[in-house]
């Protein structure tokens, strides 16, 4: 399959696409643009994003065509040996998932928009780009002559995205055998790039020694830095998409330990989700939904690996990880659907609202979950076998068996492998914190005092939360709004999701006073805005909290065994 890529005015954000197909032989072609894209368990209906559409013979005639879906199309062949589809693609999303045209870059993932000819899927894709002479092209495609990609089958280059643009920089650095490709594409002016390219080699070959080579044979980080608000990236087989911003904060601890956070987290998907894949998605259909229930493996694994891998390379101190860890904690308790939705079912869901808030109180995060349920697994290995075993082994040996085999697993193969190491079986652990609803805080505090931690579990600082129930968030400037109810708590009798607060007491609520309107009450009388209609009600403080905070800290004197456990499992 050929395709021919240009564009007239970039502003407009239009692409124009021609695919050419040769040697047809059937009497009826069905052509598909996929429905939904590798690393985003979710429909994307990548076809409303399609302005015109025709297919011509070789010569400029029309041949008879129908839709058969939103993104399906039914071609009459017979007595038609090649036919060129043309048909034109709008690239204004500008995400780690998305494609996107201006008068300064190119990007595309190619999964977005480009089309297939069913049954045609493992042939070579080449992919020719009318662009300016000057522009670099950014993607771990082979380019077999100026501004021409070729791929070995249409897997690999809906798998490979690129960025093309006279102003892209390239860094690089060697970690193990490897090179490593950094391209940025936006204001990176603030990034200290040698101490970054430092940082990245370090936590590449703490994986690469965690899992005993590296599997591509170089790969490449191909980075947005934004001029607003952003967070976002996508895994591929020998590269990743980024986006982040603002951009003029790259230099900030926060902004720059999240740079190093989720660059950690997607190299980690190289192995895991790439190559150690679910047997559902052996190989992708492009054309529906892919029903897994290990995204908390995919998912939560990766996340657990991606910040213990800056730990591991030094780029963490113990201080820094435990910041991160207590995040996620934290996350992980406020959500109240951890008492109604089990993870392996929230990870079924991706599907159906895995990407949205859904309603109250439903599921949980199979990369926040996933990740805490991933850290109890490490300890409880570690400690079982006095660190001869690990989640580290079980992941070696799934990439052995399956990620280097090419063979999809199951849950009942990842549950034997985790037996295996082991050395007995872990019914417990999968039936209570996988399949089950069980409070991660009740078996959390004996396998952190191993490596010299503890748990501190303390009622919510917040007087809202702790004596009445209730969460608040800054809707916008000085206007304040209920987040969150919890069961059995005064508010939940009166307050709801989405409740426009204004005054308590009849003061109005502005930005750092609520907690000094509510100093030394015990009865509050509360008016909100609920549908455009004034109410006040009166709450009063409950004899428990409601809600509590958890955090892991360093025991104060640990003993030299559990520093040498900390050591095994952090590295340092």
């Amino acid at each position: 399959m050929k395709y021919y890529i240009s564009y007239q005015y970039p502003q407009h954000h239009f692409l124009h696409i021609t695919l050419y197909l040769r040697d047809l032989q059937e009497d009826i072609t069905y052509l598909q643009l996929p429905s939904w894209r590798p690393g985003r368990y979710e429909l994307g209906n990548f076809a409303k994003n399609i302005q015109r559409f025709n297919i011509q013979d070789m010569q400029g005639g029309i041949i008879p065509h129908k839709k058969v879906s939103k993104d399906r199309w039914e071609v009459v062949t017979k007595g038609i040996s090649e036919l060129q589809v043309r048909y034109t693609y709008y690239g204004n999303q500008m995400d780690a998932g998305g494609t996107y045209l201006d008068e300064e870059q190119l990007y595309i993932n190619f999964i977005n928009c480009m089309l297939y000819a069913e049954g045609r899927l493992n042939e070579p894709c080449e992919v020719h780009l009318q662009l300016p002479d000057d522009y670099k092209i950014a993607c771990s495609l082979k380019q077999t002559a100026h501004h021409t990609l070729e791929a070995p089958d249409y897997f690999e280059l809906v798998d490979s995205p690129m960025i093309a643009s006279s102003r892209l920089q390239q860094h690089s650095y060697l970690a193990g055998d490897t090179v490593f490709h950094l391209w940025a594409m936006g204001d990176s002016g603030s990034l200290n790039w040698p101490l970054t390219q430092e940082a990245f080699r370090r936590f590449s070959e703490a994986q690469i020694k965690t899992m005993q080579g590296f599997p591509a044979p170089e790969y490449h980080f191909l980075f947005h830095f934004l001029p607003y608000k952003a967070y976002h990236g996508v895994e591929h087989g020998a590269s990743t998409v980024i986006t982040l911003g603002p951009s003029n904060e790259l230099h900030l601890p926060d902004l720059y330990k999240n740079l190093l956070g989720i660059s950690s987290h997607e190299l980690y998907h190289v192995w895991n989700i790439i190559r150690i894949r679910p047997a559902e998605m052996m190989p992708y259909d492009f054309t529906r939904e892919n029903y897994f229930t290990t995204g908390f493996v995919a998912e939560g694994v990766t996340t657990y690996y991606g910040d213990l891998f800056l730990a591991r390379g030094g780029v963490f101190d113990l201080d820094d990880y435990l910041i991160e860890l207590n995040r996620s904690l934290q996350r992980h308790v406020s959500n109240g659907g951890r008492f109604n939705h089990s993870l392996i079912d929230s990870g079924y869901d991706l599907w159906l609202d895995g990407y949205s808030p859904g309603i109250p109180n439903r599921k949980v995060s199979i990369y926040v979950k996933g990740s805490l349920v991933a850290l109890l697994l490490d300890l409880q290995l570690r400690k079982l076998t006095n660190n001869e075993g690990s989640l580290d082994t079980v992941m070696q040996i799934m990439m052995q068996e399956f990620g280097l085999q090419k063979r999809g697993y199951t849950y009942e193969d990842y549950k034997k492998i985790v037996d295996q190491v082991a050395g007995q079986p872990m019914h417990e652990y999968f039936h209570l914190y996988v399949e089950g609803r069980e409070p991660l805080e009740n078996h959390l505090p004996d396998l952190l005092e191993w490596v010299g931690l503890s748990l501190r579990q303390q009622p919510a600082r917040s007087s809202t939360q702790r004596l009445y129930g209730f969460k608040v968030g800054e809707k916008d400037v000085n206007q304040f709004s209920v987040v969150d109810v919890a069961p059995g708590s005064p508010a939940e009798k009166f307050l709801s999701r989405g409740d426009e607060l204004v005054a308590i007491n009849g003061r109005r609520i502005q930005l750092n006073n609520l907690e000094e309107l509510l100093a030394g009450q015990d009865k509050v009388h509360i008016s909100f805005f609920r549908n455009h209609a004034l109410r006040t009600v009166e709450l009063t403080a409950g004899e428990s909290s409601y809600k509590t905070e958890l955090k892991i800290l360093p025991l104060p004197n640990p003993s030299p065994e559990q520093l040498q456990n900390r050591l095994a499992w952090l590295w340092q």
